[in-house]
């Protein structure tokens, strides 16, 4: 059997970990050995069990690092299922690198951008050597519109690692996700005006 690696991305309350455990149901369907794992930062909702927003769960089992992962993988088993990812420290890609080799197929969902609309971590390098990605669309608070990006209310803690839920965070379409950071809205404007003479002096 050929292992391989596949990936649910998008932004917050899109529905990622709903498609994470449907794989999953489908797979114990066919009766395939399926392990399941979560890392122990993220106790929103249970701190074994991997909980959609929609209250869909399935047990898991919490692990404070990617190389615990591979302490806990079983000989027998023929899927491996990861929620949140994009939590996990760099090694988590030779990780999956190692299970897809030895003939797992491995389905991860995380969130691919942080609140600054930036890669989360690891999720850049990940999406880049996956197999398979699916990218899911939230809906936009504002609007109502197709949503991808994750809208952090408060910019008080800028730490990209910080777990929350509906009390932190919006989804919101690329229209009303209107965070910029000043040094790079600086940027944009200098260079604006760097070349604004050259272009009136063409014209």
């Amino acid at each position: 059997m050929n292992g391989s690696i596949e990936v649910i991305c998008g932004p917050m309350f899109s529905g990622k970990t709903e498609e994470l455990i449907r794989r999953v149901r489908r797979a114990q369907i066919a009766r395939q050995q399926v392990q399941i794992f979560k890392p122990k930062i993220d106790n929103r909702y249970h701190e074994t069990h991997v909980v959609s927003h929609s209250a869909q769960e399935i047990p898991s089992t919490p692990v404070k690092d990617s190389l615990e992962i591979l302490e806990k993988i079983y000989d027998t088993t023929r899927v491996v299922a990861i929620d949140e990812v994009q939590f996990f420290d760099a090694s988590i890609l030779k990780v999956l690198d190692k299970l897809a080799r030895r003939g797992m197929r491995v389905i991860c969902a995380g969130l691919d951008q942080d609140y600054a609309s930036k890669p989360f971590g690891i999720m850049g390098e990940l999406l880049a050597v996956a197999d398979q990605v699916t990218k899911i669309q939230a809906i936009c608070t504002v609007c109502g519109e197709p949503a991808t990006k994750t809208y952090r209310k408060s910019l008080e803690n800028s730490d990209q690692i910080l777990v929350g839920e509906k009390d932190l965070y919006e989804a919101r379409c690329r229209a009303h996700y209107d965070f910029v950071e000043n040094k790079d809205d600086l940027l944009s404007f200098n260079v604006l005006k760097s070349i604004r003479p050259e272009y009136e002096a063409k014209n």
